[in-house]
Protein backbone atom coordinates (compact mmCIF):
# COMPACT_ATOMS: atom_id res chain seq x y z
CA UNK A 1 0.00 0.00 0.00
CA UNK A 2 2.82 2.39 0.86
CA UNK A 3 4.55 1.75 -2.49
CA UNK A 4 1.31 2.31 -4.37
CA UNK A 5 0.67 5.60 -2.56
CA UNK A 6 4.28 6.63 -3.20
CA UNK A 7 3.83 6.01 -6.93
CA UNK A 8 0.58 7.99 -7.00
CA UNK A 9 2.29 10.82 -5.14
CA UNK A 10 5.02 11.02 -7.79
CA UNK A 11 2.39 11.02 -10.55
CA UNK A 12 0.42 13.81 -8.91
CA UNK A 13 3.52 15.94 -8.40
CA UNK A 14 5.12 15.38 -11.82
CA UNK A 15 1.93 16.21 -13.71
CA UNK A 16 1.89 19.70 -12.16
CA UNK A 17 5.01 20.67 -14.11
CA UNK A 18 3.17 19.95 -17.37
CA UNK A 19 0.04 21.92 -16.46
CA UNK A 20 1.22 24.83 -14.32
CA UNK A 21 4.13 26.97 -15.54
CA UNK A 22 4.37 28.56 -12.09
CA UNK A 23 5.60 25.30 -10.53
CA UNK A 24 9.31 25.33 -9.67
CA UNK A 25 10.27 22.40 -7.47
CA UNK A 26 8.71 19.20 -6.19
CA UNK A 27 9.07 20.42 -2.63
CA UNK A 28 7.13 23.59 -3.47
CA UNK A 29 4.35 21.54 -5.08
CA UNK A 30 4.16 19.09 -2.21
CA UNK A 31 3.95 21.79 0.44
CA UNK A 32 2.00 24.66 -1.17
CA UNK A 33 -0.48 23.22 -3.69
CA UNK A 34 -3.90 22.62 -2.07
CA UNK A 35 -5.14 20.77 -5.16
CA UNK A 36 -2.35 18.24 -4.79
CA UNK A 37 -3.08 17.91 -1.06
CA UNK A 38 -6.77 17.26 -1.80
CA UNK A 39 -5.99 14.56 -4.37
CA UNK A 40 -3.51 12.82 -2.06
CA UNK A 41 -6.06 12.89 0.76
CA UNK A 42 -8.65 11.43 -1.60
CA UNK A 43 -6.33 8.55 -2.53
CA UNK A 44 -6.11 7.61 1.13
CA UNK A 45 -9.81 8.03 1.92
CA UNK A 46 -10.84 6.10 -1.20
CA UNK A 47 -8.78 3.12 -0.08
CA UNK A 48 -10.40 3.28 3.34
CA UNK A 49 -13.85 3.48 1.70
CA UNK A 50 -13.17 0.39 -0.39
CA UNK A 51 -12.23 -1.44 2.81
CA UNK A 52 -15.64 -0.39 4.21
CA UNK A 53 -14.18 1.97 6.81
CA UNK A 54 -16.86 4.45 5.87
CA UNK A 55 -16.85 6.73 8.89
CA UNK A 56 -13.08 7.09 9.00
CA UNK A 57 -12.99 7.82 5.27
CA UNK A 58 -15.65 10.51 5.59
CA UNK A 59 -13.99 12.01 8.66
CA UNK A 60 -10.60 12.31 6.95
CA UNK A 61 -12.30 13.66 3.83
CA UNK A 62 -13.98 16.33 5.96
CA UNK A 63 -10.62 17.34 7.45
CA UNK A 64 -9.11 17.57 3.96
CA UNK A 65 -12.03 19.75 2.86
CA UNK A 66 -11.43 22.07 5.80
CA UNK A 67 -7.72 22.33 5.00
CA UNK A 68 -7.87 22.62 1.19
CA UNK A 69 -11.33 23.94 0.28
CA UNK A 70 -11.83 20.92 -1.99
CA UNK A 71 -14.57 18.37 -1.31
CA UNK A 72 -14.11 14.95 -2.89
CA UNK A 73 -16.37 12.13 -1.74
CA UNK A 74 -14.30 9.03 -0.87
CA UNK A 75 -16.56 6.85 -3.04
CA UNK A 76 -15.85 8.81 -6.22
CA UNK A 77 -13.75 7.01 -8.85
CA UNK A 78 -10.82 9.09 -10.11
CA UNK A 79 -8.10 8.00 -12.54
CA UNK A 80 -4.39 8.69 -12.62
CA UNK A 81 -2.62 12.04 -13.12
CA UNK A 82 -5.63 14.01 -11.90
CA UNK A 83 -4.88 17.69 -11.24
CA UNK A 84 -6.90 20.40 -9.51
CA UNK A 85 -5.44 23.84 -10.16
CA UNK A 86 -5.94 26.48 -7.44
CA UNK A 87 -8.36 24.09 -5.77
CA UNK A 88 -10.78 26.24 -3.82
CA UNK A 89 -14.48 25.45 -4.24
CA UNK A 90 -14.20 22.17 -6.16
CA UNK A 91 -16.93 19.62 -5.35
CA UNK A 92 -16.93 16.01 -6.62
CA UNK A 93 -19.94 13.88 -5.71
CA UNK A 94 -20.22 10.31 -4.51
CA UNK A 95 -20.96 8.54 -7.82
CA UNK A 96 -18.78 10.75 -10.02
CA UNK A 97 -16.26 9.07 -12.33
CA UNK A 98 -13.16 10.82 -13.61
CA UNK A 99 -10.76 9.36 -16.19
CA UNK A 100 -7.01 9.73 -16.56
CA UNK A 101 -5.17 13.02 -17.24
CA UNK A 102 -8.14 15.19 -16.24
CA UNK A 103 -7.72 18.79 -15.07
CA UNK A 104 -10.23 20.80 -13.03
CA UNK A 105 -9.93 24.45 -12.12
CA UNK A 106 -11.32 26.20 -9.05
CA UNK A 107 -15.06 26.36 -8.53
CA UNK A 108 -15.88 23.24 -10.56
CA UNK A 109 -18.84 21.09 -9.45
CA UNK A 110 -19.49 17.51 -10.50
CA UNK A 111 -22.93 17.35 -8.92
CA UNK A 112 -26.10 15.30 -8.83
CA UNK A 113 -29.62 16.35 -9.75
CA UNK A 114 -31.67 13.86 -7.75
CA UNK A 115 -32.05 12.71 -4.14
CA UNK A 116 -32.47 9.09 -5.16
CA UNK A 117 -29.71 6.58 -4.54
CA UNK A 118 -27.76 5.17 -7.44
CA UNK A 119 -25.95 6.78 -10.33
CA UNK A 120 -26.56 10.53 -10.11
CA UNK A 121 -23.22 12.27 -10.87
CA UNK A 122 -21.36 12.84 -14.16
CA UNK A 123 -18.64 10.74 -15.76
CA UNK A 124 -15.61 12.44 -17.34
CA UNK A 125 -13.49 10.65 -19.92
CA UNK A 126 -9.73 10.83 -20.33
CA UNK A 127 -7.88 14.09 -21.05
CA UNK A 128 -10.83 16.34 -20.16
CA UNK A 129 -10.29 19.95 -19.05
CA UNK A 130 -12.99 21.75 -17.05
CA UNK A 131 -12.63 25.51 -16.73
CA UNK A 132 -13.09 27.59 -13.60
CA UNK A 133 -16.62 27.78 -12.22
CA UNK A 134 -18.08 25.20 -14.58
CA UNK A 135 -20.90 22.96 -13.34
CA UNK A 136 -21.47 19.48 -14.75
CA UNK A 137 -24.72 18.14 -13.36
CA UNK A 138 -26.49 14.80 -13.45
CA UNK A 139 -25.53 11.31 -14.67
CA UNK A 140 -24.18 12.51 -18.01
CA UNK A 141 -21.11 11.51 -20.02
CA UNK A 142 -18.31 13.87 -21.08
CA UNK A 143 -16.28 12.31 -23.89
CA UNK A 144 -12.52 11.92 -24.07
CA UNK A 145 -10.55 15.05 -24.93
CA UNK A 146 -13.45 17.45 -24.41
CA UNK A 147 -13.09 20.99 -23.06
CA UNK A 148 -15.67 22.62 -20.80
CA UNK A 149 -15.35 26.41 -20.85
CA UNK A 150 -15.29 28.50 -17.69
CA UNK A 151 -18.67 29.02 -15.97
CA UNK A 152 -20.50 26.67 -18.35
CA UNK A 153 -23.42 24.65 -16.97
CA UNK A 154 -23.49 21.23 -18.64
CA UNK A 155 -26.64 19.12 -18.30
CA UNK A 156 -26.41 16.93 -21.44
CA UNK A 157 -23.93 14.40 -22.77
CA UNK A 158 -20.83 15.82 -24.47
CA UNK A 159 -19.22 14.00 -27.44
CA UNK A 160 -15.50 13.33 -27.67
CA UNK A 161 -13.11 16.18 -28.55
CA UNK A 162 -15.86 18.79 -28.20
CA UNK A 163 -15.83 22.31 -26.76
CA UNK A 164 -18.77 23.37 -24.59
CA UNK A 165 -19.58 26.92 -23.45
CA UNK A 166 -22.56 28.84 -22.11
CA UNK A 167 -25.57 28.38 -19.83
CA UNK A 168 -26.89 25.85 -20.51
CA UNK A 169 -23.81 24.36 -22.09
CA UNK A 170 -23.76 24.26 -25.90
CA UNK A 171 -21.33 22.36 -28.09
CA UNK A 172 -19.57 24.99 -30.21
CA UNK A 173 -16.88 22.74 -31.73
CA UNK A 174 -16.54 19.03 -32.44
CA UNK A 175 -13.46 16.97 -33.21
CA UNK A 176 -11.34 20.03 -32.57
CA UNK A 177 -7.61 19.91 -33.25
CA UNK A 178 -5.46 19.40 -30.17
CA UNK A 179 -3.01 22.10 -29.21
CA UNK A 180 0.69 21.34 -29.35
CA UNK A 181 0.81 20.74 -25.61
CA UNK A 182 -2.32 18.59 -25.58
CA UNK A 183 -3.74 20.80 -22.81
CA UNK A 184 -5.93 23.92 -22.81
CA UNK A 185 -5.85 26.18 -19.77
CA UNK A 186 -9.32 26.86 -18.37
CA UNK A 187 -10.84 24.77 -21.15
CA UNK A 188 -10.37 27.59 -23.66
CA UNK A 189 -9.54 26.63 -27.24
CA UNK A 190 -7.80 29.09 -29.54
CA UNK A 191 -10.38 31.19 -31.44
CA UNK A 192 -13.22 29.69 -29.46
CA UNK A 193 -16.60 30.53 -31.06
CA UNK A 194 -18.91 32.91 -29.21
CA UNK A 195 -22.53 31.70 -29.57
CA UNK A 196 -23.98 35.00 -28.30
CA UNK A 197 -21.98 37.04 -30.82
CA UNK A 198 -23.05 34.63 -33.54
CA UNK A 199 -26.72 35.08 -32.59
CA UNK A 200 -26.38 38.89 -32.64
CA UNK A 201 -24.68 38.73 -36.04
CA UNK A 202 -27.49 36.51 -37.32
CA UNK A 203 -30.16 38.92 -36.06
CA UNK A 204 -28.35 41.87 -37.63
CA UNK A 205 -28.25 40.09 -40.98
CA UNK A 206 -31.96 39.31 -40.66
CA UNK A 207 -32.78 42.99 -40.00
CA UNK A 208 -30.87 44.07 -43.12
CA UNK A 209 -32.66 41.44 -45.20
CA UNK A 210 -36.05 42.66 -43.93
CA UNK A 211 -35.15 46.28 -44.73
CA UNK A 212 -34.17 45.34 -48.28
CA UNK A 213 -37.44 43.47 -48.71
CA UNK A 214 -39.46 46.45 -47.45
CA UNK A 215 -37.73 48.66 -50.00
CA UNK A 216 -38.84 46.26 -52.73
CA UNK A 217 -42.43 46.39 -51.47
CA UNK A 218 -42.46 50.20 -51.31
CA UNK A 219 -40.61 50.69 -54.62
CA UNK A 220 -41.49 47.74 -56.86
CA UNK A 221 -40.16 49.43 -60.03
CA UNK A 222 -36.45 49.65 -60.68
CA UNK A 223 -35.53 53.36 -60.88
CA UNK A 224 -32.89 52.85 -63.55
CA UNK A 225 -34.56 50.47 -66.01
CA UNK A 226 -38.26 50.72 -65.27
CA UNK A 227 -38.44 46.95 -64.85
CA UNK A 228 -40.18 45.36 -61.91
CA UNK A 229 -37.98 43.92 -59.18
CA UNK A 230 -38.11 40.14 -58.76
CA UNK A 231 -40.76 38.83 -56.40
CA UNK A 232 -38.34 36.66 -54.35
CA UNK A 233 -36.17 37.92 -51.50
CA UNK A 234 -33.41 40.34 -52.38
CA UNK A 235 -30.64 38.01 -51.19
CA UNK A 236 -30.25 34.43 -50.10
CA UNK A 237 -31.12 34.07 -46.41
CA UNK A 238 -28.54 32.06 -44.48
CA UNK A 239 -29.65 32.49 -40.88
CA UNK A 240 -32.55 30.40 -39.57
CA UNK A 241 -33.93 33.12 -37.30
CA UNK A 242 -37.34 34.27 -38.52
CA UNK A 243 -37.11 32.35 -41.79
CA UNK A 244 -40.21 30.31 -41.13
CA UNK A 245 -42.29 33.46 -40.45
CA UNK A 246 -41.04 35.52 -43.40
CA UNK A 247 -44.08 35.09 -45.64
CA UNK A 248 -46.56 35.61 -42.82
CA UNK A 249 -44.70 38.73 -41.67
CA UNK A 250 -44.86 40.26 -45.15
CA UNK A 251 -48.60 39.58 -45.41
CA UNK A 252 -49.21 41.25 -42.04
CA UNK A 253 -47.17 44.27 -43.14
CA UNK A 254 -49.21 44.68 -46.32
CA UNK A 255 -52.47 44.26 -44.38
CA UNK A 256 -51.50 46.89 -41.82
CA UNK A 257 -50.53 49.28 -44.62
CA UNK A 258 -53.94 48.75 -46.28
CA UNK A 259 -55.83 49.43 -43.05
CA UNK A 260 -53.81 52.49 -42.08
CA UNK A 261 -55.56 55.91 -41.65
CA UNK A 262 -53.69 57.31 -44.67
CA UNK A 263 -55.07 54.56 -46.86
CA UNK A 264 -58.61 55.23 -45.60
CA UNK A 265 -58.28 58.95 -46.46
CA UNK A 266 -57.15 58.10 -49.96
CA UNK A 267 -60.15 55.85 -50.45
CA UNK A 268 -62.45 58.63 -49.17
CA UNK A 269 -60.98 61.12 -51.66
CA UNK A 270 -61.61 58.68 -54.47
Amino acid sequence: MFQALSGLTRDNIDIVFDRDPAARTRWEILTTYPGVHAVLAYRLTHRLWRRRWFWLARALSHVARWLTGVEIHPAAEIGRRFFIDHGMGVVIGETARVGNDVTLYHGVTLGGTTWERGRRHPSLGNDVVVGAGAKILGPIEVGNGSRIGSNAVVIRDVPENAVVVGIPGRVVAKDGQRTGEGFDAYGQKERMPDPVAKAVECLSEHIHAVERRLEQVEHPDDAGTGEEAPEGPATEWSCPIGQEDQEGGEADAVASETDSPAANVDRGNQ
